[in-house]
């Protein structure tokens, strides 16, 4: 398991965002060399967990539990075939490009070593945005990405460093609780009744999502 790319994202003004400035920073390419990554901060304050890499809409991006996004090229291949069309390293607004790695399979609250120093932890599945769509320009694109749920995983820095194109990664925890990225955006998306399986992750979970969680059985049971 390893990067194939650690992918950054420079402020573009587009007519596809809700972003108020009309800007995004979603066309991601890959870096030269090493990255530092580190905590950004909470959501609405905090960016990208990536330094030089953009995030223009605080308000529904970037901060600690959305800190670093990952997609695994096997998926991405699946949709080169699907689309019929090239699909480059970072072109879905992941940070990092991984090879070999179950990434939208991973559990909430697994852990990755990254290279020598990065450990990052998984705390959700990515939920499709009209950003996203108009990045890709395919019609009808999120209720497909939605469909499939290959969301790839969002993920909050444990331990700050460097990583780089070519980094090995190591899982060096995986819960037992099996709740996945995928089952964690079914349940806040089309499948609203996992909600209350998604509490054996516990504080792993994005805080928003455990939030919904315990709403979720507080109004109608577990």
């Amino acid at each position: 398991m390893k990067l194939l790319s650690v992918n950054l994202g420079s402020p573009r003004q587009v007519s596809y965002t809700s972003q108020p400035q009309g800007l995004t920073g979603i066309d991601k390419h890959p870096a030269d060399g090493p990255v530092r990554v580190a905590a950004p901060g909470p959501k609405g304050i905090g960016a990208s967990g990536l330094a030089g890499d953009a995030v223009c809409h605080t308000r529904h991006h970037g901060g600690n539990d959305q800190a670093v996004y990952a997609y695994a090229r096997e998926d991405l291949d699946v949709w080169e075939r699907e689309l019929g069309r090239s699909l480059a390293n970072g072109c879905f607004g992941e940070n990092l490009t991984t090879d070999g790695l179950d990434v939208s399979g991973a559990l909430i609250g697994e852990r990755w070593r990254i290279g020598s120093e990065v450990v990052l932890e998984v705390t959700s599945g990515r939920i499709p945005c009209h950003t996203f769509q108009g990045h890709l320009g395919e019609r009808g694109w999120v209720r497909r990405f939605t469909r499939k749920g290959a969301t790839g995983a969002y993920l909050r820095v444990i331990q700050p460093g460097e990583i780089r194109a070519g980094d090995p990664v190591e899982i060096v925890h995986r819960p037992d609780h099996g709740v996945t990225a995928t089952m964690q955006f079914r349940a806040v998306t089309t499948e609203r009744e996992l909600l209350p399986r998604l509490l054996a992750a516990g504080e792993a979970l994005h805080t928003e999502t455990l939030a919904q969680a315990r709403a979720y059985v507080a109004e109608h049971g577990a």
